[in-house]
């Protein structure tokens, strides 16, 4: 069958499932309202907004326990996570709608997070505990205008729990289970997942400490190798908060996260005992001021990272990152919501390595070059009619300490219809984003460039959405992406490669389907679809084709179980060659994956058990050439709150 046939099909056959279970079921489903914030800095309601945000709540991550954050975000609608089904150690790349890890800005608690070390200056996921999570919000497309440099085809906000409003509370989480490979049918207890939180809300004053730890192990890094490489990880984080007034309160935070992650020399293809260690340390502040209608915050933080490579290529990496985010939100009658707001960035790096017939460690990048600065003023407007009519737009003026001024911009217009079956949306948007070159393309010793441009993005959005009174929403969007000054690795030839910008303009275009529907009150069907073309420069493990789908159901009120699916198409990737001394490229072969959950709660809900069964048909498949991914696995676990 023709894909683009196999595409269109499930679109129209899901969407025609649903009105027909829509006019044959009408038993009402308690459902509030959804609120989304990451597109405006307010919360709006969902069918107020001009975007299709993905939200991810703590009931839904109730629901995926056991799975890490990459493997939980994987399942979003035009989001490939390369890696997020490998060994845990695994690097990870982040592919939404056919951009690259430096398109995609992660936040947390709502500011920005990154790596100034890193080549795409990205955040690296693994340094996330997902039981420390409370939810997560996915906002597709550009959106430079609020969040700045990085932020081109996806933010994604994640939002770490808080404190109980009891005096004290207690959680407890244990997860163990297998971790094998599609050749591997021991079954031996390889993974263990562990989290403690003690928290609580006393007067004015509300506090949360956790400590999180998983060990994995059992499984190779290379798909042919025989060794194991282990994976432990160690995550602390505390917050503090205190309600001065009804007008002032703050929150202040600290978290300490550290993995190690065996690795084997994927050039050679053979087992080595290398090793990545990454440390990270995270403090913070948000005071913020309430005025009639309106509101003053400073989101501030500061974050260092320690990266060491000990393998036959042996390096180091510090860096350091300042972020302040100071912004007025003001809301006129419910009508117009307004930020205005200026962002401060600051980061460095430095780089240490040992050159070929030496002994001891180099410096290679000096952190009193490898600096900068952004200082950005910003404004953004959400306008909010009774008829329907409602507008996003903003601007943002990017002043960097090496490129100078750079305008960025956006508008979302929607248009929402009531009906008496549920609402009707229509939407459209047009945004531009900007790229600014990492630290280590500028100065890295052997590849850097100094005379590189920042890359930039520009997107178009139309789409539509449709609700059926809280029995199912429905939504269909096109996009189209267009890139400037793309930087790539490019060879030179005598053996040498350096990080260039390319003449031409790219192109990344694709639709995307989702769909939530309450077949009855105790089952519920969430699926989407992404079909994505990309310019065969830029194509590299990007499948045109991806589906999800999760079917849960609340067997009785102490007990759920849910089967998920995902469909991943065919893939192009490259390889070294040691022979022809030359990349190249192989077709990674297209795979299904289903998922098993079951949950039920005891001790008055005090207490839940849990257990998931992955890759319940052990398909054998590879996300990454030469690598290896996990076959049928089980996890067992329980969570206490007292």
């Amino acid at each position: 069958m023709n894909k683009k046939n196999y595409f269109f099909g499930v679109l129209c056959s899901m969407s025609l499932f649903s009105v027909a279970q829509q006019q044959v079921d009408s038993t009402p489903v308690e459902k509030l309202e959804e609120v989304v914030i990451t597109d405006s800095k307010f919360d709006l309601n969902r069918e107020d907004s001009g975007k299709v945000i993905t939200k991810i709540t703590q009931k839904e991550l109730e629901q995926l326990q056991g799975k890490s954050i990459a493997e939980i975000i994987n399942t979003t609608a035009g989001i490939e996570i390369n890696g997020a089904n490998s060994n845990a150690g695994q690097n990870l790349n982040y592919y939404v709608r056919g951009g690259k890890n430096r398109q995609v800005l992660i936040l947390i608690d709502g500011i920005a997070v990154s790596d100034p070390s890193q080549i795409a200056n990205d955040y690296d996921l693994r340094l996330l505990n997902a039981n420390q999570v409370e939810s997560i919000e996915i906002l597709k497309g550009a959106s430079s205008t609020l969040y700045g440099s990085g932020a081109a085809t996806a933010v994604i906000n994640i939002k770490l729990k808080e404190a109980s409003k009891k005096a004290i509370s207690a959680n407890f989480r244990s997860i163990f289970g297998t971790n094998q490979s599609q050749e591997d049918n021991n079954y031996n207890i390889n993974n263990f997942q562990n989290n403690v939180s003690v928290n609580g809300t006393i007067n004015k004053f509300s506090y949360l400490a956790s400590f999180g730890n998983q060990y994995t192990d059992g499984l190779s890094a290379l798909a042919s190798g025989t060794e194991p490489d282990a994976f432990n990880s160690i995550n602390g984080n505390l917050k503090l908060g205190y309600i001065f007034s009804d007008a002032f309160k703050i929150n202040i935070y600290g978290s300490m996260d550290k993995f190690k992650a065996d690795f084997d020399d994927g050039f050679s293809g053979v087992d080595t005992d290398d090793l990545s260690t990454t440390k990270q340390q995270r403090y913070g502040l948000s005071p913020e001021y309430t005025y009639n209608n309106g509101s003053v915050t400073l989101n501030a933080a500061y974050n260092k990272v320690e990266r060491d490579i000990e393998s036959s290529y042996p390096a180091m990496f510090n860096a350091e990152s300042f972020n302040g985010d100071l912004y007025n939100k003001y809301n006129f009658s419910d009508k117009f919501y307004t930020v205005l707001g200026v962002n401060f960035q600051q980061n460095n790096m430095e780089s240490f390595s040992i050159p070929y017939g030496g002994t001891d460690f180099e410096q290679g990048i000096n952190p009193d070059n490898a600096e900068y600065t952004n200082i950005d003023p910003y404004a953004n407007v959400v306008y909010v009619s009774d008829f329907g009519l409602h507008v996003n737009a903003g601007a943002r003026l990017n002043n960097h300490s090496e490129y100078g001024n750079h305008l960025v911009y956006s508008l979302n217009p929607s248009f929402t219809k009531n009906f008496s079956f549920g609402y009707l949306k229509g939407l459209a948007s047009y945004s531009t984003a900007y790229i600014t070159p990492s630290l280590y393309q500028l100065f890295d010793p052997l590849y850097g460039n100094t005379n590189l441009k920042p890359e930039e993005n520009a997107t178009f959005e139309v789409g539509a959405e449709i609700q059926l009174k809280d029995k199912a929403t429905i939504s269909v969007v096109y996009f189209n992406r267009e890139e400037e000054n793309f930087i790539d690795f490019v060879y030179l030839g005598s053996w040498t490669y350096q990080y260039q910008n390319v003449d031409e303009k790219f192109t990344a275009s694709g639709i995307e389907f989702v769909a939530d529907y309450n077949i009855t009150k105790t089952l519920k069907l969430t699926a989407n679809a992404t079909y994505t073309q990309v310019d065969e420069d830029l194509s590299l493990r990007i499948p045109e084709f991806k589906v999800n789908g999760l079917l849960g159901y609340q067997v009785c009120e102490n007990t759920f179980m849910s089967l998920s699916y995902q469909f991943t198409d065919d893939r192009t990737d490259s390889f070294y060659n040691d022979l022809t001394y030359m990349n190249e490229e192989v077709n990674l072969k297209s795979y299904n994956l289903l998922d098993f959950y079951i949950s039920h709660n005891i001790l008055d809900n005090k207490m839940k058990l849990f257990a998931n069964l992955t890759n319940i048909f052990n398909e054998g498949y590879q996300e990454l050439y030469g690598y290896s991914t996990k076959g049928r696995n089980v996890n067992i676990g329980f969570s206490l709150t007292l």
